[in-house]
């Protein structure tokens, strides 16, 4: 790799630790902390014959905090979770290692009951390895269900900052009201992370990233409106090193650091963690690995540092080029949510990708899910007892039609581009007689609300689910507010009932009786710190298909001239597309 003449990084800003007298609640310490408070009774590590089983070197000395990427926990069950964290002295280092001596490292890692850590549960140590970028993935079982913890790491006399996770309720029991929130496409150069802080204030149970975690481009080739906040290090990422430093420069952001401490995160990839609307083996047009062999090695570099990045399950570590990704997990009998993989299994997009109207849209052999994949949801479908049946994915899953007439208009990229795998999914559900199918979507850096149906086309076909769309945390830039009537798009698909443009997230809680989603919305994304309001709320009876709006923000309309239905349109397409 060239010498591109990387400085050290920055260590993101710790605060200081409450004094013991203070009174520490769960959002103050999380948010406002950073670091575990107090030092602990030494971590009583693992015997050492199976510490030396796993060909750790002995307990060394490192010259400043490795925990400079933060901790995260996620997948979580009745008895567990997974507990991740990656040491890094140098995040924005060229090999993408960190920094790190190319030496193994024992990790101590502590479960406790309290945010102080006085009531350890569980305790152990785990391997920090080189070949992983000295990245720990621990996988905990034996819980209460339905439980809080506290966990943090230390490793060669320094503690990393604590983190907030949760077991999932017993399988027989719904469990109190849970609160989820869904987010996407967080593009670093396009603004700050704000809205992943706001969303750590929340205290949330739950969050759902669905998809561009992280963004491929070099600096200055993929510009926002008005010009990027700040710059990508590095190349394109092809290489395993490049992939694990734009991760590592993405974990180094503070605000990252304290959504991912403040709840277990259920992840999914969708495009960009690889390469824009890449498709099963087949790179995007104008690719830097156009060849399918090299297209393929870029995938397994990207794979594996997407494990090496996430508080994924073993059953998710890569095998080559494959993942297994797509995955469910129970939330009691209060909700199953189904993580789909939308891109590794998909037909190629039709019709040269974009929007088109294009007959192959509709073949009956297309797939964007692939037959196994369609199969499982299926199964699952016909298995579930929960309340509510939630489908994690990646792209839109009710129509859009962009043209007011005959001609019908719609995107190649997303289940537009695969209309009868989207029927089979439909029918499953409705054969299977699921109680509330909700599918959440994140990728075209809006907020929408839909009425899924079983025949778009036809105005009086009955109402048969709901889809929720979060916009992005960031890409695109700051975006706009705007009236949700005057969106053509609205009007010429009436089953779409919201939009809105700004960035944000979405926080849902979910009981036995409804589900309610505020679609939260920042003002700015090109300064930090700005605040978060709800623009609108909208509710999801149980047994009662469809979304129903409940709050609207007012929309005070600037003093411009008013903009016509098809560049409204164009620039709603360009919003979601726009690459370099």
């Amino acid at each position: 790799m060239a010498d591109t003449g990387l400085p050290r990084p920055t260590v993101p800003h710790r605060h200081p630790a409450p004094s013991p007298g203070r009174a520490l609640d769960r959002r103050s310490f999380l948010v406002t902390s950073g670091l575990a408070v107090g030092t602990a009774a030494a971590v009583t590590g693992v015997p050492g014959s199976a510490l030396a089983a796993t060909g750790s070197a002995r307990p060394g000395t490192l010259p400043s905090d490795p925990f400079t990427l933060g901790v995260a926990s996620g997948d979580p069950d009745p008895g567990g979770f997974v507990l991740w964290t990656r040491l890094a002295l140098n995040p924005l280092a060229e090999d993408g290692l960190g920094g790190m001596p190319a030496t193994s490292f024992p990790v101590e890692w502590q479960i406790a009951a309290d945010e102080r850590f006085r009531r350890v549960v569980r305790r152990g140590v785990a391997a920090a390895r080189p070949e992983s970028a000295h990245s720990v993935h621990v996988e905990l079982a034996g819980l209460r269900p339905g439980t809080e913890y506290w966990y943090r790491f230390r490793v060669a006399g320094h503690v990393s900052p604590a983190g907030l996770t949760r077991t999932a309720p017993r399988h027989d029991t719904f469990g109190p009201a849970l609160a989820m929130a869904f987010v996407s496409c967080s593009q670093f150069e396009h603004g700050f992370f704000t809205a992943y802080r706001r969303l750590a204030e929340e205290q949330p149970d739950l969050i759902l990233h669905l998809g561009d975690y992280h963004y491929e481009y070099k600096k200055g080739t993929y510009n926002s409106p008005g010009g990027n906040v700040r710059d990508h290090e590095g190349p394109e990422t092809v290489t395993l090193a490049t992939y694990r430093q734009r991760h590592a420069q993405y974990k180094s952001d503070p605000d990252l650091q304290a959504a991912h401490a403040a709840a277990p995160w259920l992840v999914v990839w969708d495009d960009h963690e690889v390469e824009n609307n890449w498709a099963d083996e087949t790179p995007e047009a104008g690719s830097d690995t156009p060849v399918t062999a090299d297209f393929l090695a870029r995938r397994a570099a990207a794979f594996k540092a997407y494990y090496e990045n996430m508080p994924l399950r073993r059953s998710s570590v890569p095998k080559g080029y494959d993942m297994q990704l797509y995955r469910r997990v129970r939330w009691g009998r209060l909700a199953g949510f189904h993580m789909l993989d939308t891109r590794q299994f998909r037909d190629d997009q039709a019709c040269g990708d974009g929007y088109k109207d294009c007959p192959a849209a509709s073949d009956p052999a297309r797939s964007i899910t692939g037959a196994a994949q369609e199969k499982w949801l299926l199964d699952g479908f016909r298995r579930s007892g929960a309340r509510w049946d939630v489908l994690g994915q990646q792209v839109f899953f009710a129509q859009r039609d962009n043209t007011d007439g005959p001609v019908k208009k719609t995107s190649m990229d997303g289940w537009d581009g695969y209309v009868a795998s989207r029927d089979r999914i439909t029918q499953g559900w409705l054969d299977a007689k699921v109680r509330n199918p909700v599918v959440l979507t994140g990728d075209v850096h809006a907020h929408w609300a839909s009425d899924l149906k079983a025949n778009y086309d036809d105005p009086a076909s009955a109402v048969v689910g709901s889809e929720l769309v979060c916009s992005s945390i960031t890409s695109g830039g700051d975006g706009a507010d705007s009236d949700p009537a005057s969106q053509p798009f609205l009007k010429i698909n009436p089953h779409l009932r919201f939009y809105n443009n700004q960035r944000g997230y979405v926080l849902t809680r979910i009981g036995k009786e409804e589900l309610k989603a505020d679609f939260k919305t920042l003002p700015t994304v090109r300064t930090a710190g700005a605040a978060a309001s709800t623009k609108a709320t909208f509710v999801i009876e149980d047994r009662v298909p469809g979304v129903k709006q409940t709050y609207l923000r007012p929309y005070a309309a600037p003093k411009i001239a008013a903009k016509s239905a098809d560049d409204v349109i164009q620039e709603t397409i360009d919003n979601e597309t726009r690459r370099p």
